[in-house]
């Protein structure tokens, strides 16, 4: 097992051990690609719905209308202009899809019947992993008990 995946599960097992959320074996995930949308009107229902906010970035979440039958995860990654530079903006970009990408490994962690936003901040970029993985986990489940 990689050095990665043991952390995973270190992770895993340490923030959500109540929750029953199992994780699958890693050497038997498939990747689930990450769909963005791409019409103004889906990013307008989208808002309308569900919403979490934190001080790393916001989430808005919306029952999947668009494609209702695919098996990839829906979710957009947005940046404001506001926040820095193109490098700073992708970084935190880049920092908040590695996150999706773990907690789409942990089964039950990241409804896929959804579509989802997800707007960063500037605080996430100087934020440590665990600690975003932590939160976003929790931000996830909240906007799917809503």
């Amino acid at each position: 097992m990689a050095l990665g995946q043991e952390w995973l599960l270190k992770v895993v097992k340490n923030l959500l051990p109540e929750d029953g959320l199992k994780v699958e074996k890693l050497s038997q995930l498939k990747m689930v690609k990450l769909e963005s949308l791409k019409k103004s009107n889906h990013f307008k229902t989208t808002l309308k719905e569900r919403k979490t906010h934190t001080d790393f970035f916001s989430i808005f979440a919306a029952k999947n209308t668009i494609n209702p039958k695919t098996k990839n995860l829906i979710i957009s990654f947005v940046m404001k202009k506001k926040i820095g530079n193109a490098v700073k903006r992708n970084k935190i970009r880049r920092k908040l899809k590695a996150i999706v990408q773990k907690l789409l490994k942990i089964k039950g962690a990241i409804n896929k019947n959804y579509t989802y936003i997800v707007f960063g901040k500037t605080r996430s970029f100087s934020e440590k992993h665990e600690k975003l993985l932590e939160v976003m986990t929790k931000s996830f489940k909240k906007i799917d008990n809503k």
